[in-house]
């Protein structure tokens, strides 16, 4: 993904970041998912009392996408202002991911879009034990 697509991806997901609903832990998490078809969903953490039942933003993002139509993914950016340091996706949303995003997706995430760590799918969820499970005859 070059520099620019990777600044706007990170721009929507800062923004929809903003309009997360985050009273318990006070973390903000807003993500952007840029479809094969240049078409891009956002998504925010939504948390309630019974934190485990807490929708990720990730998760978010994928589910807009999908409830769009849309089932093709290239990349996404994760925009966590409120952590000194750059979060990666929870092992729930690693595990959402890999579901639509192939092992070389990039996945970016961080405070600032000066901050962004790159990784992979393949990288965060490197034993993917379903698709592992489908290769079988």
């Amino acid at each position: 993904m070059d520099k620019n697509t990777r600044q706007s991806l990170f721009e929507k997901a800062r923004q929809a970041a903003e309009k997360s609903y985050s009273p318990y832990s006070k973390f903000r998490v807003g993500a952007a998912i840029l479809c094969k078809d240049g078409s891009v969903f956002t998504g925010t953490n939504v948390e309630n009392r019974s934190f485990g039942l807490t929708i990720c933003a990730e998760r978010s993002a994928l589910t807009a996408a999908i409830s769009a139509g849309k089932t093709e993914f290239e990349a996404v950016v994760i925009a966590t202002p409120d952590a000194d340091y750059p979060v990666s996706p929870c092992g729930a949303c690693r595990q959402v991911l890999s579901e639509f995003l192939g092992k070389d997706a990039e996945i970016d995430f961080g405070a600032s879009a000066d901050a962004l760590q790159s990784s992979t799918m393949g990288e965060l969820f490197p034993f993917d034990a379903l698709h592992e499970l489908g290769k079988r005859s």
